[in-house]
């Protein structure tokens, strides 16, 4: 290494790329889709609208959403093929494990597979989208030894989400709680998995094989797995239903500060972009806060703000969006490990956005490192 030669591990500031899918506007300190500020499309817009947004630059007309929504809604059972794949994997792998393979066979049976046309990246990323909830679905079924249910065409996405994974139709309250997650989590410009999408891409790779990578960098606990591991906390402190808001609220804070006092990690604070807070946890927050009062669950509040307030108190550090999105999810009667394949049906919109962009615009992203092994040596 030159004198020259700066390192930025983990490539902490080094622009790489243009995009025009999202930014955080450092202004507003809000996650822009296509321009949109995220809550205002959470508070206004169907996922569906918002997965063209992303993959079209702009929102659909009527027309265009509704050819949308019967492509989907006609396209969401999964292939016998991809559940005999499913069904061959353990029951006790991770279910990120599962979409992992769940999309590698996708892609694998895809008659057009190997066409990296914008129209055939497009169908594709049409197709991910809409089967991938029935793999979060029918992995957790087999889990619990439960039949499988088939989709409905006349439910939207995310009814029919929760139809398949539950049985039941949820109410109008956990509905609209879900599609404020789905809308949040879409996308979120360079981040790993994003960023693992592209540079598979930029080999020239298909779509299938840059999903199923992005999926691999997503399992790991410094990005999609946090939501898992907020469960875990809360799961550790205790979860009492019979608890005062009060009773829970202490408990947290009294197990925060020995936790940091032990400088053990936390999950679910802090962000890499965000330096005045997650913009997308108020909304979350909101939803959140919708499922304790549809469930009765004050005591999961009481948990959420002890944690909050400790870690305020003693790090002044923000929640990110994985803190409110996991007790939501564990509300709505999802298993903790669900919680990031969850995150794969939303993103699949953000990655597939990004795998079009970086596809009309390729360079092979082949970065240089700097060598600090042995000198040349030789074999005696």
């Amino acid at each position: 290494m030159t004198e020259t030669e700066e390192i930025r591990k983990g490539l902490a500031g080094v622009v790489v790329d243009y995009t025009a899918v999202s930014k955080v506007n450092p202004e507003s300190n809000s996650l822009l889709y296509r321009g949109y500020p995220v809550q205002e499309l959470a508070a206004q817009k169907s996922f569906e609208e918002v997965a063209l947004l992303l993959w079209n630059g702009e929102l659909p007309t009527e027309a265009e959403l509704q050819e949308f929504v019967s492509f989907e809604r006609s396209n969401r059972a999964l292939d016998e093929n991809v559940k005999a794949a499913i069904d061959l994997l353990p029951k006790n792998c991770h279910p990120m494990d599962v979409g992992r393979t769940a999309v590698s066979v996708m892609g694998a049976n895809h008659p057009k597979a190997e066409d990296s046309s914008p129209e055939a990246e497009l169908e594709k990323a049409k197709h991910l989208f809409a089967k991938f909830p029935a793999v979060v679905a029918y992995d957790q079924r087999r889990r619990r030894d439960q039949d499988v249910v088939e989709p409905r065409e006349d439910l939207d996405y995310s009814q029919n989400f929760l139809w398949m994974t539950f049985g039941e139709e949820a109410a109008p309250e956990v509905v609209d709680a879900f599609r404020v997650s789905m809308v949040l989590y879409a996308e979120h410009s360079f981040n790993a998995s994003t960023f693992t999408a592209r540079v598979i891409t930029s080999t020239l790779s298909d779509l299938h094989s840059a999903v199923t990578g992005a999926i691999g960098a997503l399992k790991g606990p410094l990005h999609g797995g946090a939501n898992e591991a907020v469960m875990h906390t809360f799961h550790e402190i205790g979860i009492r239903k019979e608890e005062s808001r009060e009773e829970a609220a202490a408990r947290a804070k009294a197990w925060m500060e020995d936790a940091l006092a032990q400088k053990k990690k936390v999950m679910g604070f802090g962000h890499r972009v965000y330096k005045n807070g997650d913009s997308r946890v108020p909304t979350m927050k909101a939803a959140l806060d919708k499922m304790i009062e549809y469930y009765g669950r004050s005591e999961m509040l009481g948990l959420y703000d002890g944690l909050e307030q400790a870690m305020g108190e003693a790090k002044n550090i923000k929640p990110n969006l994985d803190y409110p999105a996991g007790p939501t999810y564990h509300l709505m009667g999802f298993d903790t490990e669900m919680f990031t394949p969850i995150f794969i049906a939303a993103r699949i919109t953000g990655w597939t956005a990004h795998i079009q962009e970086q596809r009309a615009a390729n360079a092979l992203i082949r970065p240089l490192s700097a060598y600090n092994g042995p000198e040349e040596r030789h074999l005696s």
